[in-house]
């Protein structure tokens, strides 16, 4: 009886966990663009000044070939990957100018969240961000909506 009561308890809690997680992804929700022909998620999750010049420039590309009503380009970016959005970054503009052009930039709270236990203070990022719970979540939200995931 005693391992049936565990065994309920762990499904619940799973159970649990699933529906928090799916409710977590859905704030941010998929991008209104009805004439996307095509739908782009670009990974960025590490600092390197290089891979944020190319995660730009492939949204850029993209952007200019297809038209920017034809597709829908999303950069979620998370752990080190968020210092792209950082306020004193010197893709700041760039990043701007893809967000009026149509693309949607996503920030992980999660790190934003982890940064300011680390070091007292709250990160100041872009106000073009849009800000997702869980960076990984909503790359998996994405995909799972038809989004092709691509990591410059």
């Amino acid at each position: 009886m005693a391992l049936f009561s565990t065994m309920i308890r762990a499904l619940a809690l799973a159970l649990l966990i699933a529906v928090t997680t799916s409710a977590r992804a859905q704030q941010a929700p998929l991008q209104d663009k009805p004439f996307a022909e095509h739908k782009i998620v670009l990974q960025l999750s590490d600092n390197d000044p290089r891979k944020q010049g190319l995660v730009i420039s492939v949204a850029n590309n993209l952007m200019k070939f297809y038209g920017p009503d034809k597709v829908a380009v999303e950069i979620v970016a998370f752990g080190p990957g968020i210092d792209l959005l950082r306020l004193d970054n010197p893709n700041r503009k760039a990043v701007e100018s893809l967000v009026s052009q149509g693309a949607r930039v996503d920030i992980c709270l999660n790190t934003v969240d982890t940064l300011e236990r680390d070091t007292g203070q709250r990160l100041a990022y872009i106000a073009a961000a849009t800000p997702v719970q869980v960076g990984v979540a909503q790359i998996l939200l994405l995909t799972e909506s038809g989004y092709t995931l691509v990591r410059p």
